[in-house]
């Protein structure tokens, strides 16, 4: 079996929605939704191994710090693992004040009412029934009509109205689907809906929750928000109605038809931490709310701590948050592109020099920072990285500002190093190649500083006396210039023969307070004109001046 070269054979495009005066492409995000997390239920049931009680007691207690208000902790008509989770959870009294719990049950008198019991004692909760109503499953699944799937859903909400009276000490809540929404005719949906309202009949002060789940991804995430606006503007009584999108990735646009069913007027998403979820996932509320947060929006989820999180949810699901998923995954803060990691690093110039807070890094969305994660992380080195890349993991690591032209020739050997390993360069392979290259460890140097003393002449010029190690062997040296760095370069010349030029010198504090260093670096010029760089590093800046024309002399002798 291949694909069909005309897949029209099989396949239809999905229908548009006649809806010519749709509101929603003019319209912005500009507050949060009401969020539930169905970690506990359907991500649940989507995984190898279901969690057992230990790990849904973790991941619910990290939905409570993200500060998830509205949590479906699980089916408890499914097996005693879930209903006895739920029975624990509400008589431990760890779900807060603010938080609801919510539980799922089919439209089934005895499920409900199991539903219920799992939720006996518990100040307040979401009873969430759901039937199926598109074609596809009425006629291939149930060989059902019309008629016969809307008296399932309204059989099911009179055994939530009445379950509910048999216990007045809860503050009960309702949530309807009409699972399979998204591949189901709107008059349907809008008609059996229309039905449980006027059973369960929801007020303002207590509304009943639509779910409109696109339960299978199948068509673009446009016909989703226009299906969600036709439904909000035709749904009688749209003020004791909370319109809840539910999501999946099917084609990869699960976020995306979240966002524009938000836009088109709904006031709930549920989904998962990172999409987990049936098939190709849930709508993952991690991208949703941060993707809220880079337009200015307080999304009222706390990611402070995104690498915790991925931990956490990683644990529980035995299944990794992908390197490339958006904001959590381990690589979207890095570049390796030697372009893009000049961009990035001049972007955070810039932005710790502007006195605005105004985030403005290029290809950096949001602040790394802001997601705990650190800016060593951001930019990493391979075969493929520019000289932007190894200069800015050297500054993070080790304070080092190389001046540009020093990092165009350090740029090969790390480019060496790199093809050489056939890996991605960390930072302390990147500061072994440095001190190697300009001769800052014993094995590769022929010169090593061991101790100096300046002193001024009656003529104005500078004495340079002082210990090299030459070859292992400490020798006795001096020479006189008209500074420091003039001094030791005649004393260069004159103990062994070498004649340095210094073209560029610059220099800066590596730190502050008690332990402060400096950094110099100088580049010089040999007799027959080609270029060495020297490197120095020492609490003292002009002994840092010394080391650094000391260890272009050794590049000149390499």
């Amino acid at each position: 079996m291949t694909m069909l070269r005309d897949p029209s054979r099989k396949y239809r495009a999905f229908p548009q929605i006649n809806l010519p005066d749709r509101q929603w492409p003019t319209r912005t995000i500009t507050a949060p939704p009401r969020w539930l997390s169905t970690d506990l239920r359907d991500g649940n049931q989507s995984i190898i191994d279901p969690m057992d009680a230990v790990k849904k007691n973790r991941f619910f207690d990290l939905l409570l710090e993200v500060g998830v208000k509205e949590i479906e902790v699980g089916f408890p008509a499914a097996g005693a693992t879930e209903f006895d989770f739920i029975q624990g959870l509400v008589r431990s009294g760890r779900i807060p004040d603010d938080v609801m719990v919510q539980v799922l049950t089919q439209s089934r008198e005895d499920l409900i009412a199991r539903s219920f019991e799992s939720l006996e004692g518990a100040r307040a909760a979401i009873v969430h029934l759901y039937n199926a109503v598109s074609p596809a499953w009425r006629q291939i699944v149930f060989n059902m009509s019309r008629d016969e799937v809307r008296a399932i859903a309204i059989k099911g909400a009179k055994a939530l109205r009445d379950e509910a009276a048999k216990r007045p000490g809860t503050d009960w809540f309702f949530e309807y689907s009409p699972e399979t929404f998204s591949t189901a005719e709107l008059d349907f949906s809008l008609e059996v809906s229309e039905a449980v309202m006027d059973i369960l009949q929801p007020t303002p002060d207590h509304p009943l929750i639509l779910n409109l789940p696109a339960t299978v991804e199948a068509a673009t995430p446009n016909v989703y928000a226009d299906q969600i606006e036709y439904f909000g503007r035709n749904i009688p009584r749209r003020d004791s109605v909370v319109i809840s999108l539910h999501t999946h990735n099917d084609r990869g646009t699960g976020v995306a038809a979240a966002e524009l069913g938000l836009m088109a007027g709904a006031d709930r998403v549920e989904g998962c931490l990172f999409g987990n979820g049936e098939r190709t996932g849930n709508c993952c509320l991690v991208t949703v709310a941060l993707n809220m947060y880079t337009q200015g929006i307080d999304p009222n989820l706390d990611f402070s701590e995104i690498d915790r999180v991925i931990e956490t949810v990683e644990y529980c699901n035995q299944i990794p948050v992908h390197q490339r998923h958006p904001y959590g995954g381990e690589l979207v803060f890095t570049a390796f592109s030697g372009s893009h990691q000049d961009a990035i690093k001049k972007g955070f110039e810039a932005h710790n020099k502007q006195n605005d807070e105004l985030w403005r890094v290029p290809y950096l969305p949001i602040d790394p920072a802001d997601l705990g994660r650190s800016y060593e992380a951001v930019i990493r080195v391979n075969s493929q990285s520019g000289k932007g890349g190894f200069a800015w993991v050297l500054e993070q690591d080790q304070g080092l500002k190389l001046p540009k032209k020093m990092q165009a020739h350090f740029s090969k050997y790390v480019q060496q190093l790199a093809d050489e390993l056939g890996r991605e360069l960390n930072a302390e392979d990147i500061w072994q190649v440095f001190r190697k290259t300009y001769h800052m460890k014993t094995p590769n140097r022929r010169f090593r500083l061991v101790d100096y003393d300046e002193t001024r002449a009656s003529d104005g010029t500078r004495l340079f006396t002082g210990t090299i190690e030459v070859d292992g062997q400490e020798q006795r040296v001096s020479g006189r210039g008209n500074g420091l760095i003039s001094s030791v370069l005649a004393t260069l010349e004159a103990s062994f023969g070498l004649k340095l030029d210094v073209v560029d010198y610059t220099e800066h504090a590596l730190s502050s307070g008690t332990e402060a260093r400096a950094a110099a670096y100088v580049e010089c010029t040999r007799e027959d004109g080609s270029t060495v760089w020297g490197v120095g590093i020492d609490p003292d800046v002009a002994t840092a001046s010394v080391r650094a024309i000391v260890s272009a002399a050794n590049s000149a002798l390499a």
